[in-house]
């Protein structure tokens, strides 16, 4: 299977953020040169001139794909899931519906408690 290159737009800021993408580095592996992480943090005039909501993109992980698609919040994490062989069948069942609605829920509520607890929010 072919690997894309990904752009994960990302909270520099927030220290889970940053833990989040150091462990993912660690299960990539040797693919480690397929992702570049952007930092969003002060890059609110870049992210509006391609079309990403600065405001949103700190409530919502976005990711680009190698082909221009932008992916965001849960179809981010699949994608990023999809690129590390053996969490492929996580990626698979946070697709199904109700899962994939409740893991949004929780997702939505934990970030809104984070930026708020960091006067972000």
């Amino acid at each position: 299977m072919e690997r894309i290159h990904l752009t994960v737009f990302y909270d520099g800021s927030c220290a889970s953020c940053v833990e989040d993408r150091a462990r993912y580095e660690l299960w990539l592996g040797k693919h480690i040169d397929q992702v570049y992480w952007f930092d969003i943090t002060g890059q609110e005039d870049y992210m509006m001139k391609h079309g990403i909501d600065p405001a949103q993109a700190l409530r919502e992980l976005h990711v680009w794909d190698g082909h221009g698609v932008l992916y965001r919040e849960m179809d981010a994490y699949i994608l990023l899931l999809q690129q590390v062989w053996w969490l492929k069948p996580v990626a698979w069942v946070i697709q199904i519906s109700f899962i994939r609605r409740q893991l949004s829920r929780w997702y939505r509520h934990t970030v809104d408690k984070r930026l708020a607890r960091d006067g972000r929010g």
